[in-house]
């Protein structure tokens, strides 16, 4: 690919964050967006980015984005989902919002930053669609289902897409990620950790870096006959 633009979702601050300094490393010019204010150029320490606030559940926000970028010259050729949330609970106990919000921000986001972009790409003939996932949407988790069903529903949209548009040169993929260090985990307590790392083959939870290499590896060329594939990055938790 002749221009190296990459637009990330949910960049400020885990994998996200991680995915970001790695394509600005590779030559990219990184927009990244998050719910509020975030000076990504201080923490890349670099002006090749540009940070939206965007709410990506709002379509009238996702929309205004692209005519913006447009002026700028700056539309995308890379696009990243990975903005996420959880709201765990047993499904008994688990409120109405508490699923609207997750299938919301999990899997029609990535419909509404998909539809942004798709069209651009088309017209180049070019185009690279990288879905940030997790196991839990291959395995499924108690207390967790809502957040597996967005996830496994991001591995169908991914296989879907990747057969309409694979005749434009334009891959889908999806990053099925295991239990990676981030806040998310840092709560966890030393026995809850332990017990996670007995279901983890390799004994140890997985770094951001690992999903930002197999990222930008999925952007590249030499990925360009890989498309539909859900990749898991997992230690070998889950193995079909």
């Amino acid at each position: 690919m002749d221009k190296k633009i990459v637009f990330i979702t949910g960049v400020s601050r885990g994998i996200g964050l991680e995915i970001a300094k790695c394509f600005l490393n590779d030559g990219y010019f990184v927009i990244g967006t998050s719910r509020s204010e975030f000076k990504l150029h201080e923490v890349l320490g670099s002006e090749k980015c540009l940070h939206l606030a965007l709410d990506v559940t709002n379509r009238d926000q996702v929309s205004s984005c692209l005519e913006d970028l447009k002026k700028q010259s700056i539309v995308p050729n890379v696009l990243i989902n990975n903005a996420g949330i959880t709201k765990d609970q047993l499904f008994l106990r688990m409120k109405d919002e508490d699923w609207d919000d997750v299938i919301d921000s999990n899997l029609t986001s990535v419909f509404n930053m998909t539809k942004l972009f798709i069209k651009s790409m088309v017209k180049d003939r070019s185009g690279k669609i990288i879905n940030i996932s997790s196991v839990a949407g291959l395995m499924g988790n108690p207390g967790q289902v809502n957040y597996s069903a967005s996830k496994a529903g991001l591995g169908g949209f991914t296989r879907a897409l990747a057969k309409e548009v694979a005749t434009r040169n334009i891959t889908v993929n999806c990053i099925a990620a295991g239990f990676i260090e981030t806040d998310m985990t840092n709560h966890f307590k030393d026995d809850e950790i332990n017990k996670i790392l007995n279901q983890i083959p390799a004994n140890k939870m997985g770094s951001p870096k690992h999903i930002a290499a197999l990222a930008l590896f999925l952007a590249s060329t030499k990925a360009d006959y890989i498309t539909g594939q859900t990749i898991s990055v997992d230690g070998g938790l889950h193995m079909s």
